[in-house]
């Protein structure tokens, strides 16, 4: 703490507050906290997106879907949410989020099944889903497939081993290099 100062940073004690691990903390949208494994009694710790975060993105879905969008083609529609999901899923593909997308793309897809259901011309079940779904129950137009945010995948923690760079473990130039001989 003594250190702080020299290097610029001043901090407010009211504001900066310790948390133990196992309870989390939330930093840039994700929780981060100390678990245990599922099947083994080991803890290790684990960034998954923060609540804050996926109630977010399940208000700008909402919004989307909205009955005052109804006058939106679907195309249009698709297009949007697959902006939203796909912007939201590439940002926290790098922590343990593949159960929080499958939630947010089921929570997507019923409310993009509600809002057809609203559309004008009332179609029933059967008649939706030959006129929009194709390949069981993906929806899909002439112009557009809604995908969400199944074309993400996630990768954690990758391991670059000794690709950092660094001053350390870069290979000193020879020498008739070094001196331009």
């Amino acid at each position: 703490m003594r250190f702080w100062p020299r290097w610029g940073w001043n901090f407010v004690g009211e504001k900066i507050g310790t948390t133990p691990i196992d309870r989390g903390f939330d930093f840039l949208g994700f929780t981060i906290q100390r678990r245990r494994k599922r099947g083994t009694n080991k803890f290790y710790v684990y960034t998954v997106p923060s609540r804050k975060s996926i109630v977010s993105v399940q208000s700008k879905i909402a919004q989307t879907c909205h009955r005052l969008t109804l006058h939106q083609d679907f195309t249009e529609l698709s297009m949007r949410l697959n902006q939203i999901l796909a912007g939201w899923a590439n940002y926290f593909r790098y922590g343990v989020s593949k159960r929080v997308f499958g939630s947010i793309i089921t929570y997507a897809w019923h409310r993009v099944w509600r809002w057809l259901k609203k559309k004008p011309g009332r179609l029933k079940i059967h008649d939706m889903k030959h006129r929009f779904c194709t390949n069981g129950w993906q929806f899909v137009t002439a112009k557009a497939r809604y995908s969400g945010a199944s074309t993400v995948t996630v990768t954690r923690y990758c391991y670059r081993g000794m690709n950092i760079p660094n001053p350390w473990n870069q290979q000193p130039l020879p020498l008739s290099i070094a001196t331009g001989q």
